[in-house]
């Protein structure tokens, strides 16, 4: 059959994704990845360089995503699908352009771990994240800010001569724009990505990029790739050199004989071919390779601990086999930023497909041998040669203006585009794509205005670049353009000024809330804990006192009353923290979030046995975050019992 390209839909249980968090994220990201000098002293230098790169300060101008739920009905799901007579590929482009499925058509075989439910986790850097597929991680470390959003998808001409999908975004924390096209050669038993990141900026711009592919996992998988060491990095937040394929007669190349979740990051010698496998006991799975640029390549394992045995079940649910993930990347580690200078573009094409090597080799003792049967395998099916050649006929393509339409990403690289007079030939960003969240942004850009909105509700997203901020600066001193200018310097580190701006808008604000949210997350940040609490109890009187409830005000509702509550008791002000409680809506409160705080709350109070039957009732905390141990801690201070299976979520010893 000809390679063929379609639209068509994929339904699954499903979480909605529910409204953006209307709250600046002025707090630096809780990343677990993240090393202390001692660590860094004694890596290699141009790692430790890398890691010291341009570190993410805030999620700005990014909003979270942590208003979903765990109920979950049926949804059908916008997908296109790519077939040949080998390879049936599903992509979801509304859902960070992620590949769902790789079903090698003559054997039947679903190639990837497919997850059957929808189910976002907080685990991307600004929250929701689900399991699964092949992702597309850019921006900084960890999961894109893009792994539930749209992107652009049209079709695009392949090089040879068939058709191409393209995705393509502007990616906000670096403010870069990237696209990623995939194709189905004719007979081709390979999917082919060619990847391209461009700084159209006139300065250098950090540049993170691994693509994570979760690969099904059972006591008889192996993940093969060409080296004899790895950086072993585990939630200890330690990164140290081991041997591969183990020590101590610990085979860690079967992601099953591993205690508790850590990456495994490959050192792969210089001038070896890049590619990482996972194969089950009949030495039959997925490989992975790519031209030189994509350097690295990690393996990732949940463990075989009850809190990594949990995690997988909170991703999905109980009684779906587990998971782990080979990734490619940039650089050696997850880690480290690798600069891009002005005007410059990263690109490289990846190839993914099944592959069969000699179990008997594959899951022998030696391991040379057995990494040596795999690469021979994957030599006789895709050449390194074939990867360089269908590399060098794509870039001409990479260029070639889309056709067909298949679905919209957001307007901001569209806004971009439009203002700093930028030239993105392959991947339009047409004013046409400018939503209702950019124009206020394109009006101050055209009159030098920022315009009031017409009616009372929370403020939009802020904009935090240099350019905007210079904007901001030069408008008319209202009390919305003090609050966006203030987190534009609150982002650019300027936090005695961004003060001032949000003190500035305070006397003349018709909602005084999102100021003074903002005013007591600087409280927060400077150690005054009373003062923050009483900032934020201040900014959720006013807003429930002119909130409908509905809409975005619903979020809003939800957002700063947890960190209001929240607040309270970092404060030790149970009696003000009660009285949060008591202005929250009903339906608040029955939310997982705040059940949470409801037993932190009633413990403070005294009433131990009341919190502990919160606990006995059931607490689910949708956006519990990656590497949190709340759960635990707050059982562990109502009662001397082992914390129960279903609140374990322990990644350390």
């Amino acid at each position: 059959m000809a390679t063929t390209v379609r639209r068509t839909t994929v339904t699954l249980p499903a979480a909605p994704l529910g409204a953006e968090n209307p709250l600046p994220p002025l707090r630096a990201p809780g990343d677990a990845h993240v090393l202390d000098e001692r660590t860094r002293a004694g890596l290699p230098r141009d790692m430790a360089r890398q890691i010291g790169y341009a570190p993410l300060r805030s999620l700005l101008p990014v909003r979270l995503r942590d208003g979903y739920g765990r109920q979950r009905a049926d949804t059908a799901i916008d997908a296109v699908v790519l077939e040949n007579d080998h390879l049936t590929v599903t992509v979801l482009p509304g859902l960070g352009g992620r590949v769902h499925s790789l079903v090698h058509r003559p054997t039947g075989r679903e190639l990837l771990y497919r997850n059957p439910v929808f189910q976002p986790a907080a685990f991307a850097l600004n929250g929701a994240w689900f399991s699964g597929g092949i992702e597309w991680n850019i921006g900084a470390t960890g999961h894109t800010t893009l792994s539930c959003a749209p992107l652009h998808a049209a079709l695009v001409p392949a090089p040879d001569g068939g058709t191409m999908l393209r995705l393509w975004e502007w990616e906000r924390l670096r403010d870069l724009p990237f696209q990623v096209d995939l194709w189905l050669p004719d007979g081709s038993e390979f999917l082919h990505v060619g990847v391209r990141v461009r700084n159209p900026h006139e300065r250098p711009a950090p540049v993170y990029w691994w693509s994570n592919t979760a690969v099904p996992e059972d006591n008889g998988t192996r993940v093969l790739a060409p080296a004899d060491e790895a950086w072993h990095f585990g939630y200890e937040r330690d990164l140290r050199r081991i041997p591969v394929p183990g020590s101590a007669g610990a085979d860690l190349t079967y992601p099953l004989h591993s205690e508790f979740p850590a990456d495994f990051f490959y050192e792969l010698p210089e001038g070896t071919r890049p590619w990482i496998a996972a194969l089950d006991g009949d030495g039959r799975g997925l490989v992975q390779t790519s031209t030189a640029r994509l350097r690295g390549r990690k393996l990732f394992v949940w463990g075989a601990s009850t809190g990594g045995r949990r995690w997988q079940e909170w991703l999905t649910e109980p009684g779906t086999p587990g998971y782990a993930e080979i990734q490619a990347g940039l650089a050696r580690t997850q880690l480290e930023h690798v600069r891009l200078d002005p005007g410059a573009e990263f690109s490289w094409l990846e190839a993914y497909g099944p592959l069969g090597a000699d179990p008997a080799a594959v899951h022998g003792p030696d391991w040379a041998a057995a990494r040596t049967a795999t690469e021979q395998a994957l030599a006789a099916a895709l050449p390194r040669e074939r990867v360089e050649a269908a590399y060098a006929a794509w870039l001409p393509y990479a260029d070639r203006e889309p056709g067909e339409r298949l679905a919209a990403g957001s307007g901001w690289g569209a806004l971009e585009v439009l203002c700093g007079g930028i030239a993105l030939p392959g991947t339009p960003f047409d004013e046409s794509m400018l939503g209702e969240p950019e124009l206020p942004w394109l009006e101050l850009w055209r009159s030098g205005v920022f315009p009031a909105p017409p009616g009372a509700v929370p403020p939009g997203p802020s904009l935090v670049a240099p350019h905007w901020r210079d904007m901001l600066e030069t408008a008319p001193a209202d009390p919305l353009t003090e609050y966006h200018l203030g987190v534009a310097q609150w982002h650019a580190g300027d936090i005695a000024q961004a003060v001032r701006s949000w003190e500035r808008g305070l006397p003349q604000a018709a909602s005084r809330w999102p100021l003074l949210r903002c005013l007591a997350a600087a409280d927060a940040l400077a150690g005054d804990a009373g003062r923050a609490a009483d900032r934020y109890a201040e900014a959720f009187a006013d807003l429930m006192a002119g909130s409908p409830g509905a809409g975005p005000w619903a979020a809003a509702e939800s957002a700063l009353g947890k960190e209001a509550l929240a607040a309270q008791l970092a404060a030790g002000r149970v009696a003000e923290a009660r009285s949060v409680w008591e202005r929250l809506r009903p339906c608040l409160r029955e939310e997982g979030r705040f059940r949470l705080l409801a037993a932190r709350l009633l413990a403070a109070e005294g009433h131990v046995v009341a919190a502990r039957r919160l606990f006995e009732d059931g607490i689910e905390v949708p956006d519990l975050r990656e590497g949190d141990e709340v759960l635990g801690e707050v059982w562990a201070g109502l009662t001397d019992r082992p914390v129960p299976a279903r609140y374990d979520f322990r990644m350390r010893p």
